[in-house]
Order: C-alpha cells, then sequence, then structure tokens
C-alpha cells in the first residue's frame, strides 16, 4: 500500500510541478513512505533510549521557551515604539533558523568531517532516512542555534531594518554558528587540540554576542543615547516587568540547556550541573547588584538582572567539570565582568540596548577561560590550573576563546556590510527610528490604546 501512494504522488508532482522530477530526486525518497524509524538508537538495539530521548526532547523544548524570555528581556529594556518589532525579529529568528539550519547549518556542523573544518553530508537531514538519532541531534541543536541567532536582537534593537534582519538570522543559522560549531562539538579541530565546551559559553553565546557586536559597530548608536561631548545618556526601557519575567524564563530555560547537553537520560551528572547553573546565576546577579549599589547607592535591578545571565553564560562552559564552589566563584566572578563591561562598552560609544555583547560575548569567553582554570578532573579526564591540569588545558580554553571572538566578529562584519550592500542601508531612518519601528516597519503598535512618550 505504501509504494502504491508512492507510485501515485510521484507521478502526480511530475505532471502538475515544472521540474517535479528534479524537485522529487532533491526532496523525496522511496524508502521514507516505506521505512521504520531506524539507526544505532532503535529501542530493539537499545531497550533503554527512550529515557534518553524523552529527555534530550524535554530539554530542547525548554531551551526553545527561551526564545520567549530573550523577547521578553529585550522588549523590557527597550521603549514600547519598538516592543512589536522586537517580538517579530525574535519570531523570526526561530523561523529563519529552523529552516537553513536544516537545509545547510547541521551538515556544515555534524556530517562527516572535512580536514577538521566544515561537515559535509546530512542537508536537509537527507541520506539517513529516520536515522532518529540524528532527528534526535538536530531538535536539539536547532534550539541552540536559534539562541545565538537571537542574542543579536537585542543588540541592535531600535534601529535595524526588519529584511536586514532575516538575512542575518539566516547567515548565523547557516554558516557562522555551524562552522564554528564543527570546529568545537563536531569533532573539528579545536575538538582535536583538546578545547572544551560542554553547553556552549563559546558555541553560542560568545558566537552571538560577537555578532551582536559587529552589528552595534556596523549601526552606530541610537538618536540620543551620547552627547555631544560623547557621555552617554540612559535611555530607559518601558518595562522591568517584562524584563524581570524574561530573565526568570531564561533561567528556566538554562535547566534543558545545560544539563540536557549530557545528551543521555542515565548521566547522573546532570545534578551537578543543576546545581552549578543555579549558583553560578544567583552569584551573577548577587555581584552585580551589589556592585552597583557600590557606586551608585541603588539598588539597580536591571543591573541584578543581567548579572544572573551573565552567570548562567559564564557557566554554561564548565557546568559539568566544577563542582558547586566552584561555580559560585564564576559566577560571582561574571558579575562583576558584566557591570565592567556595559559601562566599558558605553565610554567607547558603543549602543548596546539590552547589554548582549557584556552578557554574552564577554562572559561567554570567561566561561571558556574558567574551564581551563577550574575543572576539577571529576567529569571527562578535563583538569584545569587550579587542580593539578598546568596550563595546557587553559591554553586550549583561550585559543578556542579568542578564535570563537574572531570567527563570530569578523563573519558579523562581513554579513551586516553585505546586508548594508544588498538592502541599501541597515539602519532605519531618521524619521522611523524616532517614531518606532512597529508601525513604519509592521504597522501594528504593541499598545494601540496607550499614548507612548519619550
Amino acid at each position: 500500500m505504501a509504494n502504491k501512494a508512492y507510485n501515485i504522488f510521484r507521478t502526480a508532482v511530475k505532471k502538475l510541478l515544472p521540474g517535479g522530477s528534479l524537485l522529487f530526486v532533491l526532496f523525496l525518497n522511496a524508502s521514507a513512505f516505506a521505512a521504520d524509524p531506524n539507526g544505532a538508537d532503535t529501542l530493539a538495539a537499545k531497550p533503554t533510549a527512550a529515557a534518553d530521548y524523552i529527555w534530550i526532547l524535554v530539554s530542547a523544548f525548554l531551551v526553545f521557551f527561551m526564545q520567549a524570555g530573550f523577547a521578553m528581556v529585550e522588549t523590557g529594556f527597550c521603549r514600547a515604539k519598538n516592543a512589536t518589532n522586537l517580538m517579530g525579529k525574535n519570531l523570526m529568528d526561530f523561523v529563519m533558523g529552523s529552516i537553513f539550519y536544516l537545509a545547510l547549518g547541521y551538515a556544515l556542523m555534524f556530517g562527516n568531517d572535512w580536514n577538521g573544518l566544515i561537515g559535509t553530508n546530512g542537508f536537509f537531514l537527507k541520506g539517513d532516512f529516520y536515522d532518529v538519532g540524528k532527528y534526535l541531534q538536530h531538535m536539539f541543536q536547532v534550539v541552540f542555534a536559534a539562541t545565538a541567532a537571537t542574542i543579536v536582537s537585542g543588540a541592535v534593537a531600535e534601529r535595524l531594518k526588519f529584511n536586514c534582519y532575516l538575512f542575518y538570522s539566516c547567515i548565523v543559522s547557516a554558516i557562522i554558528y555551524p562552522i564554528y560549531g564543527h570546529w568545537a562539538w563536531g569533532g573539528g579541530w579545536l575538538a582535536q587540540l583538546g578545547h572544551f565546551d560542554f553547553a556552549g559559553s563559546g558555541v553560542v553565546h560568545t558566537i552571538g554576542g560577537s555578532v551582536a557586536l559587529a552589528g552595534t559597530i556596523m549601526l552606530g548608536p541610537r538618536f540620543g543615547k551620547f552627547d555631544k561631548h560623547g557621555k552617554p545618556r540612559a535611555i530607559p526601557g518601558h518595562s522591568m516587568t517584562l524584563a524581570a519575567l524574561g530573565t526568570f524564563i531564561l533561567w528556566f530555560g538554562w535547566f534543558g540547556f545545560n544539563p540536557g547537553s549530557t545528551f543521555n537520560g542515565n548521566d547522573l551528572r546532570m545534578a551537578v550541573i543543576a546545581v552549578n547553573t543555579n549558583i553560578a546565576a544567583a552569584g551573577g546577579s548577587a555581584m552585580a547588584l551589589m556592585i552597583v549599589y557600590f557606586l551608585t547607592k541603588k539598588w539597580d535591578i536591571g543591573m541584578a538582572l543581567n548579572g544572573a545571565l551573565a552567570g548562567l553564560v559564564a557557566i554554561t562552559a564548565p557546568c559539568a567539570y566544577v563542582d558547586a564552589c566552584s561555580g559560585l566563584i564564576i559566577g560571582l566572578i561574571a558579575g562583576a565582568i558584566v557591570v565592567a563591561s556595559v559601562f566599558t562598552i558605553e565610554r567607547f560609544g558603543i549602543d548596546d540596548p539590552v547589554g548582549a555583547v557584556s552578557v554574552h560575548c564577554i562572559n561567554g569567553i570567561w566561561g571558556l577561560i574558567a574551564v581551563g582554570i577550574f575543572a576539577d578532573g571529576t567529569y571527562g579526564g578535563v583538569t584545569g590550573l587550579l587542580y593539578g591540569g598546568g596550563t595546557k588545558q587553559l591554553m586550549a580554553q583561550l585559543i578556542g576563546a579568542g578564535t570563537c571572538f574572531a570567527w563570530a566578529f569578523i563573519a558579523g562584519l562581513i554579513t551586516f556590510k553585505a546586508a548594508d550592500i544588498l538592502f541599501g542601508g541597515i539602519r532605519v531612518s531618521a524619521a522611523e527610528e524616532l517614531s518606532g519601528l512597529d508601525v513604519p516597519e509592521h504597522g501594528t503598535p504593541a499598545y494601540p490604546n496607550f499614548l507612548l512618550k519619550e
């Protein structure tokens, strides 16, 4: 019956569509209609596979929910007149990321290795129909790819053209994220060097944060951000409530991001990873809050929120390799770094409305370095400087961190420059920026029943 239906469908495609035979060869295969799920992880071959699959897929769903967290954080830290635009960007980077990671990104990241640089097969998940292990890996990784992409939207908020953002999302998901991901996670040259990044301080966060830095530099600051002497002015976001909600969602989603990266429902180390994830976030938030209070005598909740996110980013690489005490120290240092970075970046005339560069790029680098310092040798044989590992692991981490930043920053500059050429500029007009992007770009204000004031 399946083969009969297959033949009928094939005939219909060839008759109804120009080039139908070519489309059929590219996207369909007879075995797809007759085969059961297969691969190394079938239940017949591995009776315990179901537990792994449930754990990994639930973790992937938690990471997907982080898209909502990013949307809330970014919108809350920005002005109400751009809320619809930010919702659209956080939606579409996942939409475009899902399509282009399926088409190209997954193969470049996890296909058969070519000289430690790229993968070479698995485009559109073709080649091994219904290899459920590959489908599982793809589902877990596509939400990571979307996370890397969505980091940028807050840094370039309130002034980037929407079509340019769509273009950028495709490039990050198809090329920038997966190529570096292959180097670190897909058996590429960094993995061969001995560089470790358990859940993506580098692969996800430094990649996203470095491209964000490129985007902010290419765009320039928002109108009114700096006075005529170059002194930064505060541009308050419209809803600390949304920003706080988004942070809680991200914190919650991180319990899929980090523990799920065991990729094994029977790996009990997930309990250590969960505790480290939580305590680093707490340490980052507490440290950021106290430093700003010391400087301003104000309990700055916005900085406390970013401190929590900084701690989460920093612990993402070392979360499996350290104990809880080290996790707390890593988080505390991350909280201090994010405060220093936010103030420093503004002094260079860079306008990052949500602190994405400081949270994700700078603390992503710190997370990679922390592996080489605090890894205690109890998991995966990874031992850092403080536990007798010498400088070998630290050097591997430094090489990976430098490579990650250089690759993503340069690729980001090229991407935004290409968009600038293709779309006649990447920045909206002065009139559109001043009025807000919601109506000019989307025709839909987020708050139509309210009078919005600057």
